[in-house]
């Protein structure tokens, strides 16, 4: 295997398109949003949701018109999340976003420059949940700033992932999307057609990984890099050859 590190799906789904790279690691409602966005027009009618089944339908269509073939998607799911510190959800015995909106306290909300006018972020809190989002503070996705924020008081919800395994950590808890606002974020293959056509044991190497890889085990080796410092690649093996996926 010879990587390739590409910043934009952009670039990179044309290489994949023309078999100049075979395969890209992906998101499932990420490469959907996009590939709906190249058939039918930016600002299109989202073809994902939170329903995993029905969006790999949707999306796999999509993906087969440009060359592509999606495998099966992982359990793990990288979406967006919202958090409070321990001690905010212990005192207004908060788990979910449904009982922030029920505590009707106002809500500064520390989260990335486009999250205003999101549906994924503070345009959904409101609309979908009710959440009473009074400023949004732009200080990032995730950010070491944004958790600052929400430790100090100065904001109560920061956005993170739900693979950040540093909240613990960091004194955060995550609040469950309970009404489903977050699209599925599955990790998921997405591999070439004609050179899956010409290496089919491909197929069943990636789907094996797939089946093995949660978001709890996600979160465990982002952990690993991101607090003890390890080198992803060991990180990595580490995992592989836990799962006995290395032969």
């Amino acid at each position: 295997v010879t990587q390739k590190l590409v910043d934009t799906r952009d670039i990179y789904m044309a290489q994949l398109a023309d078999n100049k790279v075979q395969v890209v690691p992906e998101y499932l409602s990420g490469i959907g949003d996009y590939l709906n966005d190249q058939a039918n027009g930016a600002g299109s009618t989202p073809v994902t949701s939170n329903n995993v089944e029905e969006s790999l339908d949707k999306v796999s269509m999509l993906a087969e018109g440009e060359g592509v073939t999606l495998l099966e998607p992982a359990e793990a799911t990288d979406q967006n999340a919202y958090a409070v510190t321990k001690e905010f959800a212990d005192k207004n015995s908060v788990t979910t976003l449904s009982d922030l909106a029920a505590t009707s306290l106002p809500i500064k909300l520390a989260a990335a420059p486009d999250c205003k006018d999101r549906q994924d972020c503070a345009k959904g809190l409101k609309d979908v949940y009710g959440i009473d989002i009074t400023q949004v503070l732009p200080l990032g996705f995730g950010t070491r700033e944004g958790k600052d924020a929400a430790a100090s008081g100065e904001v109560q919800l920061v956005q993170v992932a739900t693979t950040d395994g540093s909240l613990e950590d960091d004194g955060l808890v995550l609040l469950e999307d309970d009404k489903g606002l977050q699209p599925a974020q599955n990790l998921i293959p997405a591999v070439n057609t004609t050179w899956l056509a010409d290496n089919k044991g491909a197929a069943d190497a990636l789907n094996e990984l797939s089946a093995q890889l949660t978001t709890d085990k996600l979160a465990d080796m982002n952990t690993a890099v991101d607090v003890d410092r390890e080198k992803p690649a060991d990180v990595a093996k580490q995992f592989l050859e836990d799962e006995g996926l290395l032969g």
